[in-house]
């Protein structure tokens, strides 16, 4: 049990390392993950000799070391989602000038796995690997929207609904009534429900067995995003988009 536990703490170590790109001190670190002083040092030095974890000798500030690329270079090279995917993301940011997200579902949550920026001159703060709420986002209403009536309901029951922005849903019943909305309508939205003066657009993508595998959005301030220009020709780009790659991914309508 004591191997476990020393495993456990290293990734707690990794991950909170990991939202920190300018790196943490030992002191802080320790007390934000709940850990000991000792612990976190004797986990840090073997974390540094096998090249997970760096420490910059000026600062004392440790960060995330190249070598945990090494880990997901099959993952990201070989998953033929991502692969498949990336020629049409591409096609479409140089037509709309947009910021991609690819998006997919774990432990109920939504996970960035793949992104293409725009050239605008306001960027998306996001990074492939972070998290975000089903409730709020809009990859995460659509991918919600392709499972049963009761999955839907008990997922609704564990989510907590915390306000981000004026516009967040929070109510379980209005919230589960914009999924039935979504399934009709064919795409989602975050209207400014996730960030401040941020919207999304979100559309399904689907795999040979017709199961929503994964959602990609376009993101970005709702002055460029707006209302209008989704439903005058951006929703139906996106579709368009989406039937493509699921096409390649096996999906037959």
């Amino acid at each position: 049990m004591a191997t476990v536990q020393s495993i456990e703490r290293a990734f707690i170590i990794l991950e909170h390392l990991s939202g920190h790109p300018h790196g943490m001190q030992i002191t802080k670190l320790a007390k934000e993950t709940g850990l000991s002083k000792s612990t976190v040092h004797r986990l840090l030095s073997t974390l540094i000799e096998l090249k997970y974890v760096k420490q910059d000798m000026d600062t004392e500030r440790y960060t995330i070391g190249y070598r945990a690329l090494y880990l997901s270079r099959n993952l990201l090279n070989t998953s033929s989602l991502i692969t498949t995917a990336k020629p049409y993301f591409q096609k479409l940011v140089a037509d709309i000038n947009e910021t991609i997200h690819l998006c997919v579902e774990e432990h109920e949550e939504v996970v960035y796995i793949d992104k293409i920026e725009s050239n605008q001159t306001i960027h998306m703060s996001s990074r492939i690997g972070s998290r975000a709420p089903l409730y709020c986002t809009g990859v995460g209403k659509m991918i919600l929207s392709g499972k049963t009536d009761e999955e839907v309901h008990d997922i609704t029951s564990r989510i907590e609904f915390i306000k981000k922005t004026p516009n967040t849903i929070v109510t379980p019943s209005e919230f589960i009534d914009e999924i039935f909305q979504i399934r009709r309508q064919g795409y989602s939205l975050d209207n400014i429900e996730n960030e401040e003066g941020i919207r999304c657009i979100a559309v399904p993508i689907y795999d040979f067995s017709g199961q929503i595998i994964a959602s990609f959005s376009v993101s970005g301030p709702s002055s460029r995003i707006s209302l209008d220009w989704i439903q005058s020709e951006l929703a139906e780009k996106l579709i368009q988009t989406a039937k493509e790659i699921s096409l390649q991914l096996g999906f037959r309508n």
